[in-house]
């Protein structure tokens, strides 16, 4: 499946294993700022086929989890998850045909208190 940003300055492309049916939002201290849901996509499989240079990229903390935005418009394409780094997400709101709004109840994944942020 393909995803855009607002602008259409960047293009991705990934595989999605479970469709769109993965969407979840998450309540960690950026996410819940960000507010998009994000669909599971492999990692691997995610291509950026237009405006590579067009992304900028947001990292903190354990700086396992890279956010990706398009640095014309700012919308939030993906990122490469912390719980899992050989998962991405992508922004269910940039797939093409996917409408957060008419997609259903999005369930939300426990980021407040993710298992890293315990370990010594």
């Amino acid at each position: 499946m393909k995803a855009t940003c607002h602008c259409g300055a960047v293009e991705i492309e990934a595989e999605f294993p479970h469709g769109l049916a993965s969407a979840a939002r998450c309540d960690c201290s950026f996410c819940i700022r960000r507010g998009a849901a994000a669909v599971t996509a492999i990692a691997a499989s995610l291509k950026v086929l237009k405006g590579k240079g067009n992304l900028s990229l947001y990292s903190w903390g354990t700086h396992t989890a890279k956010h990706y935005f398009c640095k014309t418009c700012g919308i939030y394409t993906h990122h490469q998850r912390r719980a899992n780094p050989l998962e991405c997400g992508v922004n269910l709101g940039c797939i093409a045909g996917a409408n957060p709004r008419t997609h259903g109840d999005i369930p939300w994944t426990d980021g407040v208190n993710h298992p890293l942020d315990r370990q010594a």
